[in-house]
């Protein structure tokens, strides 16, 4: 079992997969179990498609609830602390693209927890590889499928 993949994500993140794993369970499992049961009345099950509609809704619910388990069962808590001004996980990194000084904003998370939209970026994303471990004032190559860009940054908290 020591091969078991470990989640690392913020206590915050960890409550907002807990949050919608209750959903889940409280909510959307008796919302689609209640569907099939409706669908079954119909009649044949073989040429009904709101049962077979039903029936992928409980099958995907299923299997999201099985992930947020096993998520949630091998999570690694990323505890805010004193980094000595590097990049880390968890850490909010601020840099400006070079030439141009264009500010960007991210914070490092886990996978599991990753929302490039809210500004949240995983530690496995080229741009997090790049900057972890690095400090304000570091002048930083990073790698993307786009190409080379070149950063400084600016701050880490």
């Amino acid at each position: 079992m020591s091969d078991e993949k470990v989640y690392p994500m913020t206590r915050e993140g960890k409550e907002k997969l807990e949050a919608e794993l209750e959903d889940l369970k409280s909510n959307k499992r008796p919302q689609v179990v209640e569907r099939i049961k409706i669908a079954r009345g119909f009649g044949d099950l073989s040429e009904n498609s709101e049962y077979e509609s039903a029936k992928d809704e409980q099958a995907f619910i299923e299997g999201r609830i099985s992930t947020l388990q096993h998520m949630l069962q091998n999570v690694e808590i990323i505890e805010k602390k004193d980094n000595d001004g590097r990049v880390s996980l968890g850490s909010l990194v601020r840099f400006k693209e070079l030439p141009d000084g264009i500010e960007e904003e991210y914070t490092i998370v886990g996978k599991a927890e990753s929302d490039p939209f809210a500004g949240k970026i995983s530690n496995e994303s080229p741009i997090a590889q790049a900057l972890l471990d690095k400090q304000v004032g570091d002048l930083v190559e990073i790698q993307t499928p786009g190409g080379a860009m070149n950063v400084e940054i600016i701050e880490v908290a």
